[in-house]
């Protein structure tokens, strides 16, 4: 999850590294439930009841980053969720499918295992946005039953990262093509999404090399990705009508500032509105590690537009 792109100085990476070091340090933090919404063993939901005992709170929905890999899982976000719940909310963090070493490579069209050592592939075409689709689709009768002092009335989505893609995603599944399997007949009722360091912008992710060609590997490879990208990239899936913010780290080496300006532009050129709120002297984990600052902002942003 620390690829980076570009070429970062010596004190840029040290940082990410010292910044990544914080925020995994953190033993997880068991849930209060977990619940299937399907059959496969990463299709599910652990929930975090309101530290306070409150009933009416809020239902934050987290999709972990990690960027669409199998190494990272969301117990690494536990301690976020842990922390959200203690600001009073109730929380639903998510698991999804994502890419392995099982998945054929397919960058530049070729194919076969990844080489020994390699990043294994980003993603499962169409199995991770199927997972994304189902777990949000499912989340108001799961929440209402284990944690029944939720208000699945008031749901904001939230994610980190290849996260923060799918949460922007999964609030733009009403202006998906037609015929989309994943296109819903009307808006999601949310009460809005904020994106951490999303994965945003196609086009600027890939101009960017933004986690070692991730996003082409989320999309099948290069031969698809044109088609694909029409039905996954929120840069092009605007306006939603939601009400979004976007939560970025300045000094962010692993996905850049101009990812989430990217999205923000073409989101006013759209005729909507996005927040982007920026952080001086943050890099990509400081929004995950409940002992940063920056960790105190996104729960702000989502107090926002929960209450």
């Amino acid at each position: 999850m620390s690829d980076s792109p570009g070429f970062p100085d010596s004190a840029a990476r040290d940082r990410d590294e010292a910044e990544s070091a914080s925020a995994f340090a953190h033993p997880p933090v068991a849930p209060d439930a977990t619940a299937a919404y399907g059959d496969h063993p990463d299709q599910v939901v652990d929930f975090y009841a309101p530290r306070d005992g409150r009933t009416g709170a809020p239902l934050v929905v987290f999709l972990h980053g990690g960027a669409w890999r199998s190494r990272y899982d969301r117990v690494h976000a536990s301690p976020l969720a842990d922390f959200l719940a203690r600001r009073g909310f109730a929380v639903a963090n998510v698991e999804y499918r994502r890419g392995g070493d099982d998945i054929p490579q397919q960058r530049g069209g070729g194919s076969g295992p990844a080489p020994a050592g390699a990043d294994p592939v980003a993603g499962r075409w169409p199995e991770t946005f199927d997972d994304v689709a189902a777990a949000l689709d499912s989340m108001p009768v799961l929440a209402a039953r284990e944690l029944p002092g939720a208000d699945v009335r008031r749901i904001v989505v939230t994610g980190h990262s290849a996260g923060g893609h799918l949460a922007l995603w999964a609030a733009a599944r009403h202006v998906l093509p037609e015929g989309s399997p994943w296109r819903l007949p009307a808006p999601p009722q949310l009460r809005g999404v904020v994106a951490l360091a999303p994965i945003a912008d196609f086009a600027a992710a890939v101009r960017l090399g933004v986690c070692g060609g991730a996003v082409t590997q989320l999309l099948g490879g290069e031969a698809d990705f044109a088609d694909r990208a029409a039905h996954a990239d929120p840069g092009v899936l605007l306006p939603t009508g939601i009400a979004t913010a976007i939560v970025q780290g300045v000094d962010d080496i692993v996905v850049p500032q101009a990812v989430s300006e990217a999205y923000v532009d073409a989101a006013a050129l759209a005729g909507e509105t996005v927040g982007l709120t920026l952080l001086g002297g943050v890099g990509h984990f400081p929004l995950i590690d409940p002992a940063a600052d920056a960790c105190a902002v996104v729960a702000e942003e989502i107090t926002q537009l929960a209450w």
